[in-house]
């Protein structure tokens, strides 16, 4: 009996292993060859402009590392990815080299760098003779100089550099020292894990009202606090760049920030303390706002802050904030202040006052002026007092800026700009800045005239501009406009007479490349020419579509044909409908085309548009806008979503160009939340891919995307709008897709396992990828390959294949 009873043991135990699992691991996947060989083209280099425009850096990077890079051992620490071995945050990225390219005559010179090198994005200094960057070492961090006038560069010695509460090094104003965030010389070792619990994390509240979003990766007990301190510590002090020499400033403390006035006689500092929180990621944790004189002497206190867990829904903190130094003054701080709590929803006749200190800083804080709405930032002109100053309405989604004198706010206070912030036509465009080679840095100006240069949105798209306006009179003046046929993009002038512009253009057909081109005469010449990764696909058709939905509301997409596809053949094809729902307060914005047919279509990542080259449709970026009161708009979030996909539906139907019996919903984050409820609440798909989705909005309670609401103020409308709820009525065929390190606020992996099961429950046909070590985004280049292979075969099996004869059980409505 007992040898019975073993050797059925045995065959129950071959018997499961044979039997796998749905949710059972197996090997990555790869996608058809022709896919994989587009994938390996190089991307097109990063571009470094220096701040005397006459030189780029092109810094060549690696898009898709191998998972063993994201498999690194990584602490979650405040809401941050620390890597213990490097003493860094996690990499995801690594450039690898840099060349430089000189704007004149396009000379390119190799920068030397070592085997092999993983390096940081480059940075200028002031005076463009010379950059500096980073380099990951088994031993840590190290910084390089490189010159740039020969390319040579060399490390920094014994320096190793922090970057995880703030940047490792900042130039300063001589062009000659750096201010880095330095790990300190005598730091212990890492705390090591108890292997016994101290005893049980205990939190506590008595009336304390915290809505906060649904932060992931924060400290979670005492121990994780003992490490974010040790890694997070770092100790200021200033490098010299020709000898190495290195002077401390202060002591070893956890900076958040740090920055010299512009007279560079005092240094203005933010540095986290305890009480940490449980509750929030670090840049809401008690912190001090301090002023230190250049020996690295506190002189003054500008905050002391506690824990800021108690802000309201898109509220800010109270006490100062958005502290900094006065550009065109040698030591003089300001700050805002909110008069209204930090909470939107007080009705005040001023939300936020600006606040001025000069040094010595020991005089009482001068208020300049009060704000009616929310402040939302500072744009300096070349003179002393002289600012752009820009608020935002939150109740009607509105910005205006004013052009004002701080010296005489109120007598000089003058609109500039006033529109919606969804007014894409109507947008003026972002100041052009200029950085001087003492490191001022202020909006580019000649006399009374600034330039202005945006992307241009039009009813044909966008078409990039560079508008120059007198901020005297507010009269403008066209400069230079991309044409009707290309994608051609200001950078930044490159002589004193405001003629020759450095562009970036790019056509259908044409990969974007730099150029310098003469405004009078049209006259181009190019600086760069990268080829065309992918000529084999270049010919696919591209065209923006416009239609409208049953309310009224006008609609818009990019649609996308495959190369070979002849509309006159009269074949209709699949189609994966891709889009993001944005929130809009009127008809009017929402209906505005956004994005260009005429840019270059590169296929990267896991882009929707690589069906194209599986002989689909793609129609990107369909608009799917919710439209009404900020306050209420997710009222009617599901009818809206699906009457915009059935008028983009309708219409391509309606031009022969798709099967209406094969149509796919697709989307990432929120267009996955999309993407389920279309399945739940129409009968208009044959299938869904969903990707980094949250599907139960009681999981994210405090709001999500624009939703002002919390669930206990709007029960009905999280539970009506969360596919989670519905998974009983989806009846076609989802492929759910989830990083399975997501640290999105409200997109955890759990959304996706939870859903799937929820599916599974009901009989539904479902597939659950979760993707080893990737967040929100996918990076590994494994994951990139997989993830393309499990839509095309969702895709095919359940759309292009389907048996149209068939029909889907109808959901309710």
């Amino acid at each position: 009996m007992k040898f019975l009873f073993c050797f059925a043991l045995l065959f129950l135990t071959v018997a499961a292993a044979t039997v796998l699992p749905a949710w059972a691991q197996t090997g990555y996947k790869l996608p058809p060859k022709d896919v994989v060989d587009i994938l390996n083209a190089p991307p097109t280099p990063a571009a470094v402009l220096s701040p005397d425009r006459t030189a780029l850096l092109l810094v060549n990077y690696e898009p898709y590392p191998g998972v063993e890079l994201l498999a690194r051992p990584f602490l979650r620490l405040g809401g941050l990815r620390i890597d213990p071995a490097l003493g860094t945050l996690q990499r995801t990225l690594h450039y690898t080299g840099i060349t430089l390219l000189r704007v004149s005559d396009g000379k390119r010179t190799p920068v030397k760098l070592p085997q092999g090198a993983k390096i940081g994005i480059p940075s200028w200094s002031y005076d463009s003779t010379r950059f500096a960057f980073t380099r990951d070492t088994e031993t840590g961090v190290e910084v390089w100089i490189g010159d740039a006038a020969t390319g040579e560069c060399r490390a920094l010695p014994r320096l190793r550099v922090s970057d995880i509460l703030i940047g490792p090094f900042v130039w300063m104003d001589d062009s000659r020292h750096l201010l880095v965030s330095q790990v300190p010389a005598e730091r212990s070792p890492a705390p090591e894990t108890p292997r016994i619990p101290g005893g049980p994390v205990i939190e506590e509240t008595v009336g304390k009202v915290s809505k906060m979003a649904t932060f992931q990766d924060l400290l979670q007990d005492p121990h994780d606090e003992r490490l974010f301190e040790h890694y997070a510590l770092a100790q200021l002090a200033r490098v010299n760049t020709d000898t190495g020499a290195v002077t401390p400033f202060g002591r070893p403390d956890l900076y958040l920030s740090a920055r010299f006035s512009p007279d560079e006689k005092y240094l203005l500092t933010t540095r986290l303390k305890r009480p940490f929180s449980y509750r929030v990621p670090y840049s809401y944790f008690s912190r001090t706002t301090e002023v230190w004189d250049a020996r690295g002497t506190k002189i003054a206190v500008i905050s002391d802050l506690p824990v800021s867990d108690e802000v309201p829904p898109q509220g800010v903190p109270l006490g100062p904030r958005s502290v900094s130094w006065q550009e065109k003054k040698d030591a003089t701080l300001l700050w805002v202040e909110a008069l209204d709590e930090g909470n939107p929803l007080n009705k005040v006749p001023h939300r936020d006052k600006v606040v001025r200190l000069a040094a010595p800083f020991t005089q009482k804080p001068e208020e300049v002026l009060k704000v009616t709405h929310r402040f939302s930032g500072f744009d300096w002109t070349e003179r002393a007092d002289d600012v752009l100053m820009s608020e935002y309405d939150r109740d009607r989604r509105w910005r205006t800026t004013y052009h004002l004198d701080l010296s005489r706010p109120e007598a000089t206070k003058k609109v500039v700009f006033d529109l919606s912030v969804n007014d894409a036509y109507n947008d003026p465009g972002t100041p052009v800045y200029q950085t001087r080679p003492n490191g001022d840095r202020a909006i580019l100006q000649d006399g009374d005239w600034i330039y202005l240069s945006g992307r241009g949105a039009s009813p044909e798209g966008d078409r990039p501009f560079l508008d120059r306006m007198n901020l005297q009179t507010l009269e403008k003046e066209r400069l230079y406009r991309s044409s009707d046929a290309s994608y051609e993009a200001f950078i930044a002038f490159t002589d004193t007479t405001r003629n020759a512009i450095l562009t970036r253009y790019e056509t259908r057909t044409q990969p974007p490349n730099y150029f310098v081109v003469d405004r009078t005469s049209g006259a181009r010449r190019a600086l760069t020419n990268f080829p065309d990764p992918h000529p084999q696909i270049t010919g696919l058709k591209k065209e923006l579509i416009k239609y409208t939905r049953a309310d009224g509301v006008p609609l818009s997409g990019t649609l996308y044909l495959p190369p070979d596809y002849d509309p006159a053949s009269g074949k209709r094809l699949p189609l994966v409908l891709w889009a993001y729902p944005e929130e809009y307060s009127d008809a009017r914005t929402a209906g505005q085309v956004r994005g260009s047919t005429n840019t270059f279509t590169r296929l990267s990542g896991t882009s929707p548009l690589w069906f194209v080259t599986q002989g689909y449709a793609v129609l990107n970026d369909a608009t799917m806008p919710v439209v009404g009161d900020p306050e209420t708009m997710n009222d009617t979030f599901v009818e809206q979503i699906v009457a915009a996909a059935k008028a983009a539906i309708d219409k391509l139907d309606g031009m022969g160009i798709i099967d209406p019996k094969r149509v796919a919903a697709a989307g990432h984050s929120y267009g996955a939340f999309m993407t389920a409820n279309l399945l739940a609440h129409s009968d208009l798909f044959a299938a869904g891919i969903a990707r980094s989705g949250a599907y139960n909005r009681s999981l994210t309670p405090f709001g999500f995307q624009s939703e002002r609401r919390s669930y206990w103020e709007a029960r009905d409308i999280y539970n009506r709008v969360s596919p989670f709820t519905y998974a009983n009525q989806i009846k076609e065929p989802i492929l759910l897709i989830h990083g399975q390190a997501d640290n999105n606020p409200g997109t955890y992996t759990v959304q996706s396992e939870r859903f799937y099961q929820a599916l599974q429950a009901n009989g539904a046909t479902a597939r659950l990828v979760l993707l080893p070590h990737e967040s929100h985004g996918y990076r590994a280049r494994e994951s990139v390959l997989h993830v393309l292979a499990e839509m095309f075969e969702w895709a095919d099996k359940y759309v292009k294949n389907r048996n149209v004869d068939d029909t889907n059980p109808p959901a309710s409505q």
